[in-house]
């Protein structure tokens, strides 16, 4: 019993100072968004625990779209959608203007709002930081290939629904520049340029926001786009990347 005082005093030790490490680490670099009690800021630069706290607004519409707001995101509140098993209670469609905004195309996108949220984040501190670094311009369109979808996971009749069901998720299929130029998932994930580096950077990015991130890479579903989505596990730490 003694022992089993003592192995636990040393975890509690260990938590203690890991937090504490944590804590000072964060001040020194003046980065509150690395520490996981701060509150969200989707100004601020990714942080830590920025896509956990991205991933803990699915519950939180009012807090979500207050977010939104404040960081400059002009956006429309969408009606609730209910269909069977499908549907979602927090849809909002992400306006032209506003802040730093770029155009989704197809426009008029309804998706959840945490999942508009982090693809915003994604967008100032990811997407256009990687365009101009490998093409020395902006991103000025990100086409996808949607976000609701009442069905089961790869269309089967059976199983489990996927993340579209409930418009927690989005597919990229790639990006347009200012000079017309176009870089696609399908036609530029294996160039060995700045094409394929750019797409696998920007995918690398999203990892930090979104729940799971998968690619060309995870399997022959995903060739022609990124999937994005905030299932509830993200919310519990547990995260996909591939």
């Amino acid at each position: 019993m003694r022992r089993l005082r003592r192995i636990i005093g040393w975890l509690v030790a260990i938590v203690a100072i890991g937090i504490a490490c944590l804590l000072l680490f964060a001040l020194a670099r003046g980065r509150p968004q690395d520490l996981p009690w701060t509150p969200l800021d989707l100004a601020q630069p990714v942080g830590m625990f920025t896509g956990r706290k991205i991933a803990g607004m699915t519950q939180d519409f009012p807090k979500c779209r207050a977010l939104l707001a404040r960081a400059g995101v002009r956006y429309t509140a969408l009606s609730p959608v209910r269909d069977g098993q499908c549907g979602y209670a927090d849809g909002v469609r992400l306006d032209v203007g506003g802040s730093r905004r770029i155009a989704l195309s197809p426009p008029n996108l309804g998706m959840s709002c945490p999942v508009a949220a982090a693809l915003a984040v994604w967008e100032w501190e990811v997407v256009q930081p990687a365009a101009r670094r490998y093409f020395g311009q902006r991103v000025v369109g990100i086409d996808h290939l949607g976000s609701y979808n009442c069905r089961r996971m790869y269309g089967r009749s059976q199983g489990d629904f996927s993340e579209h069901a409930t418009a927690d998720a989005i597919d990229i299929a790639g990006f347009r520049l200012e000079d017309g130029t176009r870089i696609t998932v399908l036609g530029d994930w294996k160039d060995t340029g700045d094409k394929g580096t750019f797409l696998r950077s920007v995918r690398n990015g999203a990892c930090d926001l979104y729940a799971t991130v998968l690619s060309p890479e995870y399997n022959a579903a995903h060739r022609d786009h990124l999937h994005l989505d905030q299932a509830e596990r993200g919310r519990m730490g547990w995260r996909a990347c591939r």
